[in-house]
């Protein structure tokens, strides 16, 4: 069972990165769709319940926005596994400008999630760590040593 938390800055890729390596495999839970709280809530208790392993596909720029994951997850016997998604504010601006309608965020929502960005560590509760770089259409996955 797992909880994979993403952790990155808006438009960064982490909804294609979701699609291209856990679609199959892991429930989707992202704020964009479910619009609330506690809908966001709802998904994440049923995932739990059902033993179904999950991705809560947000920024959750800041220790405290990932600590709410990882305890329920760590209470319930999941592995707890976070992507970090290295910020690249010129690529993710361009590709907010690719998007269309509500899927556009204003620029200053971008900005505003880099500066709160704070770099996610094992000493939060995860059991492995990733950072992940988008280059030219393909991720490249490095694993964070534990040190």
């Amino acid at each position: 069972m797992e909880c994979i938390l993403f952790v990155g800055i808006q438009a960064s890729g982490k909804s294609t990165f979701y699609k291209e390596n856990f679609f199959k495999t892991h429930v989707r839970i992202n704020l964009d769709m479910l619009k609330t709280r506690h809908r966001e809530h709802i998904f994440v208790e049923a995932s739990i319940k059902a033993k179904q392993p999950f991705v809560i596909d947000n920024t959750n720029p800041t220790i405290i926005d990932r600590q709410k994951y990882i305890e329920v997850a760590k209470k319930n016997n999941f592995k707890v596994i976070g992507y970090c998604f290295v910020p690249d504010y010129e690529s993710s601006l361009e590709r907010n400008n690719a998007r269309q309608g509500k899927e556009r965020i204003a620029e200053i929502g971008i900005k505003s999630t880099l500066r709160k960005l704070q770099t996610p560590s094992y000493s939060e509760g995860f059991d492995e760590l990733y950072l992940v770089r988008s280059l030219h259409g393909r991720f490249e996955i490095e694993e964070v040593s534990m040190k």
